[in-house]
């Protein structure tokens, strides 16, 4: 049995023009501090990552920002984050953040947001690892995605769940961390590692 102590949170680094979105990201960001789970994430004060992180800290929780150092005048890392790593590239970014959490939540964002989920996914599918991995379907903003997984496994092309990777889906906040401990349950601590290192997958 796996425990839930860092959430590391996809999500974009503009607010988006739904409301819902930048509140979906404060209140699971409080959610994570009132429950002492570590908030993971992409480092930026702006945007999503910006919201998520902000509300994190402002209810006493614990933070770790990672981003590549190209990215740091663009996204400002937070510096109230008690712990911020400045990764050489993406890579090492995303390597990193794998191995800093126990989950993997994907609120709404851009085309960064969708290659970091994808990837997890990837990997869980090659059976590199059995994190749980969570879409937060805020106003249906995954329903693109979620069709077009559907439409790929309709055709042959995405193993079922039971052979593949069992991707949680919730449309309420409130939903995303119990999904995630009742997964955890049925992955020991070794079925969490990468059976190799993230950047030479």
């Amino acid at each position: 049995m796996s425990k839930i102590n860092a959430v590391c949170v996809y999500c974009g680094s503009s607010p988006g023009t739904d409301p819902a979105f930048v509140k979906t990201a404060r209140d699971f960001g409080k959610i994570l501090a009132e429950n002492g789970v570590r908030l993971v994430y992409g480092g930026g004060s702006v945007g999503l990552m910006g919201a998520v992180a902000s509300a994190v800290i402002e209810h006493g929780g614990a933070a770790t920002g990672i981003i590549p150092e190209f990215l740091t005048a663009k996204e400002r890392p937070r510096r109230l984050a008690q712990e911020q790593i400045i990764t050489r590239d993406m890579h090492e970014r995303k390597s990193t953040m794998f191995e800093r959490a126990d989950a993997f939540v994907a609120l709404p964002g851009g085309l960064g947001t969708l290659e970091e989920l994808v990837e997890q996914m990837t990997w869980a599918q090659l059976g590199r690892h059995k994190k749980p991995i969570l879409v937060a379907n805020i106003n249906g903003f995954w329903d693109p995605l979620l069709t077009l997984i559907d439409h790929m496994r309709g055709l042959g092309l995405v193993p079922s769940p039971a052979r593949g990777v069992n991707l949680l889906v919730t449309d309420n906040v409130e939903d995303i961390l119990p999904k995630l401990r009742e997964a955890a349950r049925a992955v020991s601590e070794a079925d969490k590692q990468m059976a190799v290192p993230a950047e030479r997958l």
